[in-house]
């Protein structure tokens, strides 16, 4: 009873993250959290939903359940100083229309580094940052990178524009934050996906992440990959409401009153 209290002032003296302190900074009432569901409502719902993916994958594997679903909770809280940018808090016109690819590509890349500032200001722990400087690692804005290159056939193009600055994500939970983030927002854009549509998309972005090269820095196996992808899948399939696939040879049950 004496030591229970002092776990968390030990905890800031030594810079441990322990697992109160997480609970405390999950608290949908602490500043920044208020500040995302005030600004960016739709990325709230986005980190929410990633946390619950990314719980279900780091149960899955073993990995700190509690630190991923944190981390999820505040990886997004750089889109507070630009919501209307991002799909997910659009109603209505599009801003992107009225400006360059490149300067999209910039504001969409800057939620990374703007977000990274934010905690430091909020002093968050170092883990929870990490969170959101790897959860895009250096992969490409390829919407505006692929436009870019439509609307400037002849101009020689700088990659590293169009590339979050990372670093790539290095410990389990940073990879499966990386994936469910991906994956829960590409699924968005599905309408009524059948359950293969979701396999196919978990697969797909997954198998990306691991040929661009983002978890060559991490401690992620083949098999906890294929454990999380299972996860995913299941998941979404609940999210958009998969019914259950028969068979295409199974033949239609009988009329009541055949003909």
């Amino acid at each position: 009873m004496l030591a229970f209290p002092l776990i968390p002032l030990l905890g800031k003296i030594f810079g441990f993250l322990t697992s109160i302190t997480l609970v405390e900074l999950s608290d949908m009432n602490r500043p920044l959290l208020q500040e995302l569901g005030l600004k960016a409502p739709g990325t709230l719902q986005h980190s929410l939903q990633v946390g619950n993916l990314a719980e279900a994958a780091a149960r899955k594997i073993g990995a700190d359940q509690l630190l991923v679903k944190v981390g999820a909770l505040y990886h997004d809280i750089g889109k507070t100083n630009h919501p209307e940018f991002f799909i997910e808090n659009q109603s209505g016109a599009n801003p992107h229309d009225q400006i360059s690819q490149l300067e999209s590509a910039r504001i969409i890349i800057g939620h990374v580094t703007e977000g990274a500032e934010k905690a430091k200001k909020a002093r968050l722990p170092k883990e929870l940052i990490d969170f959101i400087l790897t959860h895009h690692g250096t992969t490409r804005v390829e919407y505006f990178y692929r436009n870019f290159i439509k609307e400037n056939p002849l101009e020689k193009i700088d990659e590293v524009e169009f590339s979050y600055p990372g670093p790539k994500p290095h410990t389990k939970e940073q990879c499966i934050l990386m994936m469910a983030d991906s994956v829960e927002a590409a699924s968005k854009s599905m309408k009524n996906p059948s359950g293969e549509d979701i396999d196919a998309l978990v697969d797909k972005i997954v198998n990306s992440k691991i040929q661009d090269g983002q978890f060559e820095e991490s401690a992620m196996t083949f098999e906890e990959l294929h454990d999380c992808k299972d996860v995913f899948k299941k998941l979404l399939r609940s999210i958009h409401h998969v019914r259950i696939e028969y068979p295409k040879d199974t033949p239609p049950p009988p009329a009541d009153n055949p003909v």
